[in-house]
């Protein structure tokens, strides 16, 4: 049933009994009340309870304050993070990776990331030294090394950089032909950027280190990329050409330097094989020597019929001396031809040794004595 329906006996919430509807009563009364319960002591006055409450009051919320002031200085640094810590805004100290407390309203710290790579691009339409118009774009990858000028150098440390940048590329680009900078100058132009990056930044003192730089495309405008493909295209086969050219050589020049030994082993073989001979030719005069001295025209006649026979030893012809006898002569022409290819054939085989060489000296020493035999044989018979 409803306080305010007959028969609630005009029971309201706000207990205002004697049917007297004054309303809910004042905020400040019920507070009042409260503290006085909460400071007071059970059958004290109004005015001790009071005061107990006060002093009570402001300790404990002196202390709640203090407790939040503490526990909000509580902050942690990541492990690639360094924090910088500024007491009343100057610098006071550095920070390390880890659970830390600072002095709230009193010290205040900036983490920084000193550990990551971070990147920033750029790219745009540039003005090349011989009149031409190129697109670059290239990207930059750099870390934090001061974490603390970093922070206060400058304004924006990253807007900053990305200025610098494209001045450097600006700048490396204008002072380059076209040429160099779409096909063969590419790693000469991004070490200049590289270098022209860092003393751009030097005097700003922004505490970044550039890493590296990559050159990412560099091509013309869309009117003239088809002329500008062509003679990428045709740079491309001169490299290739030239390869090709570096890899004969490289087959070629054993072979020729193979070829120039082999000669001049051969040279070298022929030079042994003449002096060779001259040696034997002079140590057989020297040996018919004495000979020639003691009968000379014997000797000379020896000599005549020595020639003759090596002569007529490379032919298939038979001088037979048959004045003043009517005698038949059998002459057995298959073992005279046969000795013939023998003393023949390893001459011819044997030429190029110093073997050979010598070989060939005792087959005309035993054809000399067998030719000398002969004749004092022939000479004993006619006498």
């Amino acid at each position: 049933m409803a306080w305010n329906e007959p028969g609630g006996n005009n029971n309201d919430p706000w207990k205002n009994r004697g049917g007297r509807d004054q309303g809910p009563p004042d905020l400040d009364e019920i507070f009042k009340k409260f503290f006085a319960k909460l400071g007071g002591k059970s059958g004290g006055s109004g005015s001790s309870g009071g005061k107990s409450f006060g002093g009570i009051g402001i300790g404990l919320i002196v202390g709640i304050l203090i407790a939040i002031w503490v526990i909000s200085g509580f902050y942690t640094i990541r492990e690639a993070e360094r924090g910088v810590v500024l007491t009343f805004g100057k610098f006071s100290e550095f920070k390390d990776p880890g659970l830390r407390w600072k002095a709230t309203f009193i010290d205040n710290v900036y983490t920084v990331d000193v550990k990551s790579i971070r990147h920033l691009p750029s790219s745009g339409f540039m003005l090349t030294q011989d009149e031409n118009v190129v697109r670059v774009e290239m990207e930059i990858q750099y870390r934090i090394v001061e974490p603390y000028k970093y922070t206060f150098a400058v304004t924006d440390p990253d807007e900053s950089l990305r200025q610098a940048l494209d001045s450097a590329i600006r700048y490396v680009v204008g002072h380059s032909e076209m040429n160099d900078v779409l096909t063969s100058g590419r790693e000469v132009t991004r070490q200049n950027v590289w270098e022209e990056l860092r003393k751009i930044i030097e005097p700003y003192g922004m505490g970044i280190d550039i890493v590296d730089v990559n050159f990412k495309d560099a091509r013309p405008p869309e009117e003239v990329k088809a002329a500008f493909d062509d003679a990428i295209a045709a740079q491309e086969d001169e490299v290739k050409f030239i390869r090709e050219a570096e890899a004969y050589a490289r087959a070629i020049e054993p072979q020729a330097r193979g070829s120039a030994n082999r000669m001049a082993q051969e040279a070298q073989a022929y030079k042994e094989q003449a002096i060779l001979k001259a040696e034997g030719e002079v140590a057989r005069f020297n040996e018919l020597l004495p000979q020639y001295e003691a009968a000379p025209e014997v000797t000379r006649q020896r000599l005549y019929l020595e020639t003759l026979e090596k002569v007529y030893s490379n032919t298939s012809k038979i001088m037979v001396d048959n004045q003043g006898t009517g005698n038949m002569m059998y002459l057995p022409l298959d073992k005279i031809l046969d000795r013939q290819n023998t003393y023949t054939a390893p001459t011819k085989n044997s030429q190029d040794t110093l073997e050979g060489l010598r070989q060939s000296q005792d087959n005309l020493q035993n054809q000399a004595n067998s030719t000398n035999s002969r004749t004092e044989r022939a000479r004993t018979g006619r006498n």
